[in-house]
């Protein structure tokens, strides 16, 4: 992965681009890490982006730790944006895609959407706020078949 990273992303005069390898559960070596630090000017605001990895993290302690502690040293402004695998029930596309997951020994951890909203604690969630990803502003009228994921974005204040 890392190979096709670096043959894809490229820097410009316009903006730096870089591929970080590393454990997200390592915050010291994510933040630490000198190819960070060299694209990214944290005293400005940036971008978080937690998509579809909060399901891995079963011990909701240590998901909520993980998110304040990288949103910690960003400038005010930053935003987050994460999303969750819903709590699913019954028979559905995305309750065998758990089942199937855990069934190769892999944990996951379905959120509700009250669980979701507690990520964003102290920060300033943007419209239309915790919501499926196929309800976000959809052109046509959504997908209602399928539990697709919780997704939200904040502001970090």
């Amino acid at each position: 992965m890392l190979a096709h990273a670096r043959a894809l992303l490229t820097s410009t005069p316009q903006g730096k681009t870089a591929y970080l390898e590393a454990d997200v559960r390592d915050t010291d070596a994510v933040l630490g890490s000198r190819v960070l630090r060299e694209t990214l000017d944290l005293e400005r605001p940036v971008a978080l982006t937690l998509l579809a990895i909060l399901h891995m993290f079963t011990d909701e302690d240590e998901a909520h730790a993980l998110v304040r502690r990288l949103l910690e040293p960003l400038a005010p402004g930053s935003v987050l944006a994460l999303s969750v695998v819903p709590d699913v029930e019954g028979s559905s596309p995305a309750a065998d895609a758990v089942a199937a997951t855990r069934s190769q020994g892999i944990p996951m951890k379905l959120r509700t959407k009250a669980e979701t909203e507690r990520f964003f604690d102290g920060l300033d969630l943007i419209g239309p706020g915790i919501t499926r990803v196929n309800q976000w502003y959809p052109d046509q009228p959504a997908d209602t078949t399928h539990p697709h994921m919780y997704a939200g974005v904040a502001i970090k204040r």
